[in-house]
């Protein structure tokens, strides 16, 4: 029998090439302690990458959600909607600088998800607004959303919830992809 001290290969699948790689035991809970901090989601060739939210502070009504979208098909699609049970609406917004005043305004149809390329929600951008929220949101959490493509339908995703100084996801980077 193997024990953990051991170089016993365990197989570990990597869901972006859809293989099973064999890693030395030691390195399992290594591989396995990443995969619970990055997340990522797959639906019909569009990879969801990394949603995150920050924290907000009590009594606040709103929060912003950001994440990518990778479309590794041939055939553009668009994110029409986002729905979370933690506020009572979610917007696709934009942001931009007018005069050094920022301005958040809704985006109407939707957000393009080009061919081969990537969508890209983080602040100071395209990101995601939830509106009325029904709680604060902790660092820590998992707030869970719906995110609904024009083509490729619905996936359930889950933002991590960081502290409110986050400028960027605080995950583990994926290696080899």
């Amino acid at each position: 029998m193997a024990r953990a001290d051991q170089d016993t290969p365990c197989h570990v699948f990597n869901p972006f090439c859809g293989a099973l790689r064999c890693v030395p035991y030691p390195l399992c809970a290594i591989v396995f302690a990443s995969d619970a901090i990055a997340h990522s989601y797959q639906v019909s060739g569009l990879a969801i990458g990394h949603p995150w939210s920050r924290e907000t502070a009590p009594g606040q009504s709103v929060g912003g959600g950001f994440l990518t979208v990778t479309n590794r098909g041939k055939t553009d699609d668009r994110l029409i909607a986002v729905t979370s049970p933690v506020a009572a609406q979610v917007q696709l917004h934009t942001m931009t600088m007018d005069g050094g005043v920022m301005r958040m305004r809704e985006v109407t149809g939707g957000l393009a998800v080009p061919a081969g390329g990537t969508l890209e929600l983080k602040p100071g951008g395209y990101h995601i607004m939830f509106i009325g929220l029904k709680k604060s949101l902790k660092a820590g959490e998992r707030v869970p959303a719906t995110l609904t493509f024009q083509r490729a339908g619905t996936v359930q995703v889950a933002f991590a919830v960081q502290p409110a100084t986050s400028t960027g996801p605080m995950e583990m980077p994926h290696a080899g992809h």
